[in-house]
């Protein structure tokens, strides 16, 4: 039962409370005595007071007629105190005698005085019949009903009739009496609640309706004694009146805790979708490194040089195409899950942790795996290329020498098979032998280019070139050739050797003409076979070194063409005594088959091959400058790029720490650093641009700076990613001192005690740093037991993983929530427990009704069936559904 005395509330029949001497009537300036004593008046109070008890008494199934009458047993009055105070009175006596009515009424008034309701002139005698009643009228209304101690009540009353129906046109609430004559007022309260039982608008000032009866509110006023009275008595109209405000005040209740259940749901329903966004991207990045890892760990090797530049052509467009986007991905990302936590801490809401696997740790040990698998499959393709250029040049040098050598070997079997000094004169024989020594001679200087053949070909097989089985062919087929000439040599010396002492004369300047005309015939076909000779250089310095040699070989021309001119001399010579002499000679020196138009043919190739031999290395240096112009252009721009990626880093990193102006100076300083490090973009593009062209002219080293391309790629992910990321950690500062109301001073003070103690600048503290700066924060933590408990306590709330340091977003949390209130678990229970009437669980048709349909049908989906045993069916329980949203039960 409400305490009308302490509550200050207004009752029907409470006037403006007792004056200093306790006479009801000495503070009621506008009761008229007179019509106290009148009889129409007395039996409109009668009627009012009738209706009134009899709304409540019809909630225990009964009601009265004449309050004279029924309520002289104490009976009835009894129970209409129960139903309103909600209590439990004395058990009545059921007896007919008077002594039984008298002490039950008294056994009601004596409950009234416990409520602290002061009765003056009233007793059980003015209820019951045979005792004469006391002033006021004995067992009327008004020596029944309690008055109110204060007449803030009525004035509260009146305030809220005129701040309701304020809106409302024709309608001027000043008092309980003229104010509500024409019925106005009445439709304009039940309008401003129940807006579909009124149509106001059609209504009008002249005959307006009188509202007749209303769900939910007790017809306690008869329209009729409102209409016809020339002033409505003010009782009455305050008794209906306050129908009004009690059963819409339940409402207003309602609506409140459902706003509050709306906004949790709402705070709830986004984080959802937040933490839904998370890992739909983390699970698509996650699979996209998946499947390019495997394709960057390929080792598939081509034959070709072409077909493996394609490969790197292929790894170049990952780089500059496809791997950009996923890095942007990763980067969002991260600023995502940092701006989903901070939402949570801010809504009292527990961390969210993401699917196993979709940390975001796991995403980053995913991408260093993916960049060691680029830079693996980077290094195996320049190694492949390099690789590949030492076979095609192995190769062809296999092809030259062989070709050489076949070339010198072509007809020598035959030769070396022919019988023809059974017929030759003895000179003849001699010479045949001598040219046979000649040839052993020129056999002998050929054996080292055989090896040479061997040699390559045995390299060619150790670095798997493809056409092995065609070069082992070729080189076993030129072995065996060089067995069979040597055998054959061989048997030829010795069949010369037999018929040597047949012959005696001998032309020594054939001989001599022989002995020096094969070594220079062999110097010639050397010098030919090396001014046709493959080079590879990667250097200045080597392609230098090749053409010193190359000055060196044009150097000893001259004294070469003196050994020409000195052996074409001696055959000149011969020719010339035998024509003397008229010795018949061959008409081929007998002793070699070098003849002068071979030596002067041999000489003359050699002099076409030097201006060949001096363009080509000529070449070769024009492109080794070029080269090296390249690796200077890298390296100028390199030199400068990397130093400032560099001084950007730090420089971000000294914004974090130094404080300089609000949090909001700091994030336009870093926003203007990102936009600075976006507009410096292009001059990592130059160098990428400068890079292709390295690799595509296959440099593979550059003195001229210790920055490589790929260093300088990390170095610039690292500076974007550190400046999104700094940039959100102060986002997420301004977000937390706006939503939890630290001033600017504090976020200072904050800030300036976690640097003093961040000695290395890392942004993050260890345990006893974080000591040191809640000591300073005036935090009892002290080396005790009990200061050791609550620097526990507070370890658990800033490093719930046990990872041994505190990060400042971590700090700030904790900070905020010492210093800031938020919403609990406990006002989400309260608020729910409005909209289900008080009962420990929820019906889905109650949420329908109290709720907007999309947070109605999330509170069905999600809460759990009540257990309880005062339950219904389809009843839901709304106390662990709410916990649950803090993450204080494990729903």
């Amino acid at each position: 039962m409400v305490d009308y005395h302490s509550a200050g509330q207004p009752h029907p029949y409470g006037g403006n409370g007792p004056g200093p001497n306790g006479d009801y009537m000495a503070q009621e300036d506008d009761w008229d005595r007179d019509l106290l004593l009148d009889p129409a008046w007395e039996k409109q109070q009668r009627k009012t007071f009738t209706a009134w008890c009899n709304s409540h008494l019809r909630k225990a199934g009964t009601q009265i007629e004449n309050i004279d009458e029924d309520f002289r047993d104490g009976l009835k009055l009894m129970l209409l105190l129960e139903v309103i105070s909600g209590e439990r009175l004395p058990k009545p006596e059921r007896g007919k005698m008077r002594v039984h009515k008298i002490n039950n009424v008294n056994k009601a008034l004596d409950f009234i005085a416990s409520k602290g309701v002061k009765l003056v002139s009233i007793g059980a005698e003015g209820s019951t019949p045979g005792i004469p009643p006391r002033d006021p009228s004995p067992g009327s209304p008004r020596s029944l009903i309690p008055v109110p101690a204060e007449t803030s009540a009525k004035e509260g009353l009146l305030l809220w009739c005129q701040r309701k129906t304020a809106p409302y046109k024709n309608v001027n609430v000043q008092n309980f009496h003229i104010s509500w004559k024409d019925g106005l007022a009445f439709n304009a309260l039940i309008h401003r609640h129940r807006p579909e039982l009124i149509e106001y608008d059609k209504l009008r000032k002249v005959n307006p309706p009188f509202p007749r009866k209303t769900p939910g509110i007790p017809g306690t006023a008869d329209p009729q004694n409102i209409v016809n009275t020339a002033r409505p008595d003010e009782k009455a109209i305050m008794t209906y009146v306050s129908s009004f405000y009690h059963a819409f005040s339940g409402a207003q209740k309602a609506e409140t805790a459902a706003n509050r259940i709306c906004k949790v749901l709402a705070v709830n329903q986004e984080n959802e979708q937040l933490m839904e966004d998370y890992e739909r991207l983390a699970s698509d990045l996650l699979a996209w490194i998946q499947r390019t890892i495997p394709w960057l760990e390929s080792r598939d090797p081509q034959n070709t040089i072409p077909a493996m530049q394609q490969k790197l052509e292929d790894f170049r467009e990952y780089r500059r195409v496809h791997k950009p986007p996923k890095v942007q991905e990763k980067c969002q990302l991260e600023i995502n899950f940092n701006t989903l936590q901070t939402k949570l801490r801010l809504s009292g809401r527990p961390a969210f942790m993401p699917s196993e696997g979709r940390m975001v740790s796991d995403i980053g040990a995913g991408w260093q795996r993916l960049e060691q698998a680029e830079k693996g499959h980077e290094e195996w393709l320049l190694t492949e290329l390099r690789r590949l250029e030492r076979l095609d040049h192995l190769a062809e040098k296999f092809r030259q020498k062989a070709s050489i050598h076949e070339g010198w070997t072509e007809g020598k079997e035959v030769a070396l098979r022919d019988r023809d000094s059974g017929t030759a004169s003895l000179a003849q024989v001699r010479a045949l032998l001598r040219k046979h020594e000649a040839f052993e001679s020129d056999l002998a200087a050929h054996q080292d280019r055989v090896e040479q053949i061997a040699a390559i070909a045995q390299e060619l097989n150790e670095l798997d070139y493809h056409d092995s089985p065609s070069v082992n062919a070729r080189c076993q087929k030129i072995c065996d050739q060089w067995d069979l000439l040597g055998s054959l040599t061989h048997s030829r010396r010795e069949a010369l050797e037999k018929t040597e002492k047949q012959l005696e004369t001998i032309d020594e300047l054939h001989l001599e003409y022989a002995k020096r005309a094969a070594p220079f015939n062999n110097w010639m076909e050397s010098a030919m076979e090396d001014l046709q000779d493959m080079f590879i250089v990667h250097t200045i310095e080597e392609i230098q070194g090749l053409i010193a040699a190359h000055d060196q070989f044009k150097s000893t021309l001259p004294d070469a063409d003196k050994e020409r001119e000195a052996i074409l001399g001696i055959q000149r010579e011969a020719q010339r005594i035998a024509e003397l002499h008229g010795i018949q000679v061959p008409g081929s020196n007998p002793y070699t088959s070098v003849t002068p138009q071979v030596i002067n043919s041999k000489w003359e190739r050699v002099q076409q091959l030097v201006p060949q031999r001096d363009q080509a290395l000529q070449e070769e240096q024009n492109r080794q400058n070029s080269n090296e112009r390249l690796r200077r252009q890298f390296g100028s721009q390199a030199n400068r790029v990397g130093p400032w990626i560099q001084t950007k880093m730090e420089e971000i990193g000294r914004i974090s720490i130094e404080m300089n102006g609000t949090l909001e100076d700091q994030l336009n300083h870093l926003k203007e650093y990102e936009e600075n490090i976006v507009e410096y973009k292009p001059n990592l593009e130059l160098l990428e641009q400068q890079h292709q062209l390295v690799q595509e002219a296959l440099i593979f080293d550059n003195q001229h700076s210790n920055y490589t391309m790929e260093h300088l790629r990390v170095g610039w992910e690292q500076l974007l990613t550190t400046i999104a990321r700094t940039i959100n950690e102060v986002e997420n500062q301004i977000l937390t001192r706006d939503a939890k109301g630290i001033s600017q001073e504090q976020m200072q003070e904050f800030r300036a005690s976690f640097n003093h103690f961040d000695k290395d600048h890392g942004g993050a503290l260890g345990p006893e740093e974080f000591k040191a700066c809640l000591i300073s924060l005036g935090y009892d933590v002290e080396n005790d037991r009990q200061g050791d408990a609550e620097f526990q306590r507070i370890m658990a709330v800033v490093d719930p993983n046990g990872s041994g340091s505190v990060t400042f977003q971590a700090f700030i949390d904790f900070m905020s929530r010492e210093t800031t209130d938020t919403d609990t678990a406990e006002q989400v229970i309260n608020s729910f427990r409005v909209l289900a009437g008080d009962k420990n669980y929820i019906t889905a048709a109650e949420l329908r009704r109290e709720l907007p349909a999309v947070q109605a049908e999330y509170c069905i989906a999600r809460m759990a069936p009540y257990a309880g045993a005062d339950g219904v069916p389809g009843a839901l329980d709304y106390k662990s559904f709410s916990t649950a949203l803090y993450g204080e039960s494990d729903l």
